[in-house]
């Protein structure tokens, strides 16, 4: 049997939560490396998961951990990890680790309970990846809620209980969806095991189906968010504490993609096809995200809003790229189809990825500025590329990531996205390759031209010092594989692509 290292990596956070109970509030410097350390240890866990992984067949599970939780409802504590889960549960381990480091430096109030809600997110965030039981799935999906809310609610902005409230009561009200079909779920198949109700196929050809299908769909595309539920992370991005922002959007939204492509996609592909093909409301949201997440960017003057709302854009592609990869169902026996539809669901997990790193990074960028200037209005700026210029060095590196620069990581999800997407929903690729224009336009006109060119106010801004060395510290990792992932991202396309090859065998 396998020592348990994905019981290891999920409770070892909360290990570290308690231990920071147990320390004296005054006592901050202890608390800030207790919960970095923790922190730190998940992110090496992570790494032997993710080539132990790849060692053993990202195309199937590993690590399997089984053991009876509730007997009497067939509910498991029921663990796994594969191609799709090593490398998410990688990424939540590593902006974790760069949040609790970059809040050593920032975080001044209430810092016990600070970390002892980010390291008990953490684990949430962990168990929703690796769970392989849809109850134990939900009672993760759950749990983080709690600590994002006073996450937001306690460290934010001045709207900070507003949008704390908001995000809990757009999150409650898809999982009280999920929940029914959950239950749903059960009734058909007397299991709650995520892998074996996919096998049969719960509700086929049934308007039940169609039901769970909308109640699953609805809950992750909340949490995703896909148009037109993404009007709560705009301000739960700008009001946010800065390292909230970063796991928001590196993470909290990557578990409705997850969902996605873990339970709906080969639970429901029928009715997913037939919201794709024949009423295309799928692709339709997915379009509106991209395109719309875009022009809205191109109206802010917030710097915060602005990178908030490329998320609803850039999370876009990823469901145009599920939605790609579930149109081409009925013809994967094609080799040509097949490969298209694989190019697609990689280009989406890929995204996944990509926009953890790079948007994270974004948002570690605009409070570098604001801890300096106090403001994140792009008209009081200009000329500080003369002023900071190892700031505007990172900046220009991870924007041009974002933008889809060719060598950067944010280039291959883009393309391998619309490459399965032309074959498949040729229009929704041309429209969808707008968004691309439109981030470029608001990169370049908004954040280089406000920010940097310019003439600089020399007696407002001449005092603005450049990065300091745990500001560099936090971003060196992130804009490392950014530029890795970029020139080389088999390690990554590999990984993603065993396991969606098993999810597309299936589906033949």
């Amino acid at each position: 049997m396998d020592f348990p290292i994905l019981s290891l990596i999920l409770f070892a956070p909360l290990a570290g939560a308690v231990l920071i109970l147990t320390v004296p509030r005054e006592d901050v410097k202890t608390i800030r490396r207790v919960g970095t350390a923790f922190a730190l240890f998940t992110l090496i866990l992570a790494i032997f998961i993710w080539a132990g992984v790849v060692r053993k067949g990202a195309g199937t599970m590993q690590y399997v951990e089984r053991a009876q939780w509730i007997p009497a409802f067939n509910i498991w504590y029921s663990l796994g990890v594969d191609g799709l889960s090593a490398p998410l549960v990688f990424l939540t381990a590593l902006l974790t680790t760069l949040s609790l480091f970059y809040s050593s430096y920032t975080i001044e109030k209430r810092v016990k309970e600070y970390y002892f809600l980010f390291l008990v997110l953490e684990a949430s965030m962990f168990g929703v990846f690796l769970s392989l039981d849809m109850v134990l799935f939900y009672v993760f999906w759950e749990v983080e809620l709690v600590p994002m809310f006073l996450l937001i609610g306690v460290w934010g902005g001045k709207n900070r209980k507003y949008a704390a409230l908001k995000f809990f009561l757009y999150t409650m009200a898809g999982s009280v969806a999920m929940l029914l079909a959950i239950i749903g779920v059960y009734f058909q198949t007397g299991t709650f095991d995520i892998l074996e109700a996919i096998a049969k196929q719960p509700f086929a050809g049934t308007v039940w189906a169609t039901a769970a299908f909308w109640a699953f769909f609805i809950a992750f595309a909340i949490k995703v968010p896909s148009f037109p539920f993404h009007t709560w992370l705009p301000d739960a991005h700008t009001e946010a504490p800065t390292s909230g922002s970063v796991i928001l959007a590196g993470i909290l939204l990557k578990l409705g993609a997850y969902g996605l492509i873990r339970i709906v996609m080969p639970m429901f592909p029928e009715q997913f096809r037939h919201f794709v093909v024949d009423v295309p409301l799928i692709p339709i949201m997915a379009i509106m995200s991209i395109v719309y997440g875009a022009m809205v960017c191109m109206a802010q003057w917030d710097l915060k809003r602005l990178i908030a709302y490329s998320s609803v854009a850039h999370m876009g592609y990823v469901t145009l790229g599920l939605a790609a990869a579930m149109a081409g169902l009925g013809t994967l026996g094609d080799k040509l189809n097949f490969n298209a539809a694989a190019s697609a669901i990689n280009g989406a997990a890929f995204q996944m990825f990509a926009h953890g790193i790079i948007t994270g990074g974004l948002f570690f960028l605009v409070g570098v500025i604001y801890e300096r200037a106090h403001t994140r209005e792009l008209k009081v700026f200009g000329g500080l590329s003369s002023q900071v210029p190892y700031y505007y060095g990172i900046m220009m590196v991870t924007g041009f990531a974002s933008l889809g620069l060719p060598g950067l990581a944010g280039f291959w999800s883009e393309f391998f996205v619309f490459r399965g997407t032309v074959n498949f929903i040729p229009v929704a690729a041309f429209i969808g390759v707008l968004g691309v224009v439109f981030t470029a336009a608001y990169i370049l006109w908004k954040i280089v031209q406000y920010v940097f060119l310019g003439t600089l106010d020399k007696e407002r801004w001449g005092h603005l010092p450049d990065m300091t060395w745990w500001e560099k510290v936090t971003m060196w990792p992130l804009v490392l594989t950014m530029v890795f992932l970029g020139l080389y991202p088999a390690p990554l396309l590999d990984t993603f692509n065993a396991a969606t090859t098993t999810l597309l065998n299936a589906l033949k």
